[in-house]
């Protein structure tokens, strides 16, 4: 396939789509697409923090794992569809799953709790 074919990536749960050339990383097609994915070490499998999911029936749809991402994030992890977004390359259209970010989540469960604690005052 040509390095200028071009593959829709959807982004889950924000359902942002964007087209990229094959070989481009799932975290520089977030960053076209107005998604954030967290990440601290620059794109080199360093920090962990990029991950995302891919489902068995989309996982043809990335280049194999690097040895970087193989070591950082093991068999088990990669066997569940956890990919580091810094190092999966994309070779055909894909949907993944971005999870949500740590802090982002703790807020939210803490404004749930006020709002419950508040509906019952």
């Amino acid at each position: 396939m040509s390095n200028y074919a071009q593959h829709k990536v959807t982004f889950l749960p924000d359902g942002r789509s964007v087209s990229v050339r094959t070989g481009t990383t799932l975290l520089d097609a977030s960053r076209r697409a107005g998604v954030s994915i967290r990440t601290r070490c620059g794109g080199v499998a360093g920090c962990l923090m990029c991950k995302v999911c891919v489902s068995d029936d989309q996982a043809a749809s990335l280049h194999p794992p690097t040895t970087a991402e193989s070591y950082k994030l093991g068999a088990s992890l990669l066997d569940e569809g956890t990919r580091l977004s810094c190092q999966s390359r994309i070779k055909g259209d894909v949907t993944v799953t971005v999870p949500e970010d740590p802090l982002k989540a703790a807020i939210r469960k803490k404004l749930a709790e006020q709002q419950e604690d508040d509906w019952w005052k």
